[in-house]
């Protein structure tokens, strides 16, 4: 008889202790091959789609698409195993080999599963059917029925075994003082999901205990509720630490972009058709800010609060913000410090089209030291935005408009750009953050300084 074995949601690295099901890719009754993507996740990080370790016939799925599963929670059981010899000529393979590829995933583990022997069809047969194995149950955790608080017993004098896999699912419905006896799951078997508690929360079940509390409510409606979770509370998490640990303080500037604007458009107009990509403004600040960071490396750096130390770093690997359908993320330009910025514009736009087709590996996202925001592609003028923990500054950079301004001793319309920085004042004094903001906006002024530093 075939085995079923079950697979479980990988350690996804970077810390991350859950992911959420954006789309499943398979069915329950499909032939998976060994490392055939059978889900696709996202977490704080990005989109990941996950291989199967196993190759068989998938049994049951849990979590449906748009829920989060705990890193170790049950994803999917596989019947692996023997298939009866068949007239097309299947025979029995001598040796033991894995059910399972033990391979990474994305730099992941999946770990190596148990040797099994199995039998081996002859290649370009047809996998087998699904209808030998249809009558094999998924594997389902039955726990002894639970009461309000999750202690075993009956509470009402209904007795009897509860489907549950998830212990999140558990936790959930004591959180909100529900009976899950009462509950009819939409999982295999009557499996109860988490969907099946949240929408028991949102119909309104409730035990006598709470009913009073309800009825003095009903006159205040709840307001809508949006979870935080994936790239939403991942950021979320990161600016409240952000904003518990680093003592910030940002300064800021006005300046005049015009020679920028002019030398950028020279350098798009040179060399003619088929002479390469176009040059971003974003891509010349980057190459300013690197430039900036080599003079003051105090801002190109991290604290170390338990050892009470500044841990200054030896190379710039460069975030920017990019707004996304998913929210807001932070690519990272490794090693931006020896790059031209011809090689930063090709690699910012390599990232932002990842970014907006969430195929971002969690790798771009991490390892950040130093931050440029351009919150002008919004429409506004200034900010202060909130460093992105454990860096110590970000730059932030307004939209670049015509305004009056005295130019040599005249009055003129020029091109006038706001910079911010925000900086964590234990790693420098305001000198210091002066200093970087006025170089940088000398440099956007007058470009040739930045060529007279290189």
């Amino acid at each position: 008889m075939p085995q079923v074995l079950e697979f479980k949601l990988p350690d996804l690295g970077e810390g991350l202790t859950e992911a959420e099901i954006v789309r499943w890719l398979v069915e329950v009754g499909d032939v998976v091959a060994i490392d055939q993507p059978v889900v696709e996740v996202e977490t704080a990080k990005a989109m990941v789609e996950v291989p199967c370790p196993y190759g068989g016939v998938v049994t049951a799925r849990f979590g449906e698409e748009g829920k989060e599963l705990p890193v170790g929670a049950p994803l999917l059981t596989v019947a692996v195993g023997s298939v009866e010899p068949e007239p097309s000529g299947i025979t029995e393979a001598a040796e033991a080999e894995p059910s399972g590829s033990g391979n990474v995933l994305v730099g992941y583990g999946t770990g190596a599963p148990p040797v099994r022997r199995r039998r081996v069809r002859p290649e370009g047969l047809s996998a087998p059917a699904v209808a030998p194995v249809a009558s094999v149950a998924p594997a389902v955790a039955v726990v002894p029925p639970v009461s309000a608080s999750g202690a075993s017993g009956a509470s009402d004098g209904v007795r009897g075994p509860v489907a549950v896999v998830s212990p999140l699912v558990r936790k959930l419905a004591r959180q909100h003082d529900l009976d899950l006896r009462q509950l009819a799951g939409s999982g295999p078997d009557g499996l109860i999901l988490r969907a099946d508690v949240e929408s028991a929360i949102r119909s309104g079940a409730e035990t006598p205990q709470e009913s009073a509390v309800t009825d003095q409510s009903s006159a205040h409606p709840a307001g809508e509720r949006v979870p935080l979770r994936g790239v939403r509370g991942a950021v979320a998490d990161k600016l409240a630490r952000s904003r518990r640990e680093i003592p910030d303080a940002t300064c800021w500037v006005d300046a005049d972009a015009t020679e920028l604007m002019a030398a950028r458009a020279a350098m798009n107009g040179a060399g003619g058709p088929g002479a390469g990509p176009k040059v971003s403004v974003l891509a010349l600040l980057a190459r300013i800010c690197t430039a900036a960071l080599a003079r003051y490396p105090e801002l190109n750096s991290t604290v170390d609060q338990e050892a009470r130390e500044i841990v200054r770093l030896p190379g710039v690997h460069l975030g920017f913000a990019a707004q996304t359908e998913r929210g807001l993320v932070v690519p990272v330009v490794r090693d931006a410090h020896a790059r031209s910025t011809e090689s930063i514009g090709t690699e910012i736009t390599r990232l932002t089209e990842a970014a907006r087709t969430g195929t971002l590996k969690p790798a771009e996202l991490t390892g950040g030291t130093f931050t440029l925001n351009n919150y002008g592609v919004f429409g506004v003028d200034g900010s202060t935005p909130i460093i992105n923990h454990p860096e110590a500054a970000m730059l932030g950079v307004g939209r670049i408009v015509p305004k009056p301004w005295v130019h040599e001793g005249e009055l003129a319309v020029r091109r006038v750009v706001q910079l911010s920085l925000t900086f964590d004042h234990r790693v420098c004094d305001g000198g210091t953050a002066g200093g970087f903001l006025r170089y940088v906006a000398d440099c956007v002024e007058q470009p040739a300084v930045l060529l007279r530093t290189l």
